[in-house]
């Protein structure tokens, strides 16, 4: 059957020559959409580094000295007292698990600072995110550490003293933090020439990613208590973040704010607003999440115009077979012998062209004219999982085209499908 089907094949070469070029395209251009949904969707995919869910942040407000309950501030009477006995009293909330201060650090905000952080000569990238925060910080967005560490055992480690840095922080040297553990000679630039302390790295972190579509490779962050910077850190502008245990997460802004005035007006202090981090990761994202989405829905419809002019191609020159199919079928072939051959056929020359696809394929990805990720474009099993997939996309295409107007052929009587034809 394969030597009858190879000569089919060649006496009909210059149809079959028209079909394969078409297959020939299709297979391209199908491999480099679904490179592209590929890269974004294993992209997003990715481990986060972080969890904000049953968090929320607590917004500070200060009373004006308009206000008749306004209390000036003195030596004795400072806004960070008040700021720390507000965290004090959620605490103590029965629903709360952990409470946490922090600077330009919560997930999803798009406020940054950054810092350099050196070991010997090796520098941070400069678009390294610095986090100063309390250290249960670690708690209340669950990180956790390259050697197992946990969210209590990272914040033990800040409230000792030492900081800590995602494990990618040196990449570009070809270290990973992992293997510096313990060493006690960084140093921070925090903008003093003269300042000469050195910092000890307690653990590294697990790539913390800074949004749901960047890859954590490229997010470069650090994590200091910045209880031990000084204490004019510590005020209402400082971004106040909780976490609430799973079970008792029930209507908990609306219960906050209505025990707020009576509970938790501290002084000159009060909580003016209450977000969940499910509205703060929606709204931040919500650019990224509409591109995503238009690249789907184009990517989809060109699939599917694709689909359809496949379909259509097959669906057609199996149409215009009925006199061949009745030929077969009076020699005696069965319905099943006609229907494989006419798939192996179409199976056939997928397989012909799929070898000069996958090679025109890994020179688009050398010249890097397809989608990046883990900073290239060219990856031996990614490009090879999308070579298979298409190659199962256009082979489910041929079997439907083939497939359908086959088996309606075969229903009809040899001695009529030849008298008509």
């Amino acid at each position: 059957m394969e030597k009858k089907l190879f000569t089919q094949i060649r006496n009909e070469w210059h149809s079959n020559l028209w079909l394969a070029l078409e297959l020939l395209v299709v297979s391209v251009v199908m491999w480099y959409i679904i490179d592209l949904l590929y890269s974004r969707i294993a992209t997003y995919m990715e481990p986060r580094g972080f969890n904000t869910e049953h968090c929320y942040l607590i917004e500070m407000g200060v009373l004006t000295d308009k206000s008749p309950d306004f209390t000036p501030y003195s030596d004795t009477h400072k806004q960070s007292d008040e700021v720390r006995e507000l965290v004090e009293r959620l605490r103590h909330r029965p629903e709360v698990e952990a409470v946490s201060l922090s600077q330009n650090s919560y997930p999803y905000n798009g406020s940054n600072s950054g810092l350099d952080v050196m070991y010997d000569t090796l520098h941070a990238p400069s678009w390294t995110i610095r986090r100063l925060a309390t250290p249960d910080f670690c708690r209340v967005f669950q990180y956790r550490g390259t050697r197992g560490e946990t969210p209590e055992q990272l914040a033990e480690l800040l409230e000792r003293g030492d900081f800590l840095a995602s494990d990618n922080l040196y990449r570009h040297y070809q270290i990973s933090m992992t293997s510096l553990v313990g060493k006690k000679a960084f140093r921070f630039n925090w903008g003093d020439p003269g300042d000469s302390t050195e910092y000890r790295l307690g653990a590294a972190l697990q790539n913390v990613r800074y949004s749901d579509y960047e890859q954590g490779r490229f997010c470069y962050s650090m994590l200091y208590n910045m209880n031990l910077i000084g204490e004019g850190w510590i005020n209402a502008d400082n971004e106040l973040c909780v976490r609430v245990r799973a079970e008792q997460d029930k209507n908990f802004i609306e219960n906050l704010k209505a025990d707020s005035e009576k509970q938790f007006r501290v002084g000159n202090l009060y909580i003016s607003d209450v977000r969940s981090f499910v509205d703060i990761r929606r709204n931040y994202q919500q650019s990224y999440a509409n591109e995503l989405r238009n690249y789907i829905v184009g990517m989809g419809f060109l699939l599917l115009n694709i689909f359809l002019g496949l379909l259509g191609t097959f669906w057609f020159r199996t149409q215009q077979r009925h006199s061949e199919i009745a030929l077969h079928k009076a020699l005696g072939a069965t319905n099943g012998d006609v229907f494989r051959r006419l798939m192996a056929e179409g199976l056939f020359l997928l397989i012909l062209v799929t070898v000069p696809a996958i090679i025109i394929d890994i020179v688009l990805a050398q010249n890097e004219l397809n989608a990046w990720h883990n900073g290239t474009t060219l990856e031996w099993n990614r490009l090879l999982l999308c070579a298979f997939a298409t190659f199962a996309l256009i082979a489910l295409m041929i079997g439907i085209g083939i497939g359908i107007p086959a088996r309606r052929a075969m229903k009809v009587q040899p001695a009529e499908a030849l008298h008509d034809e």
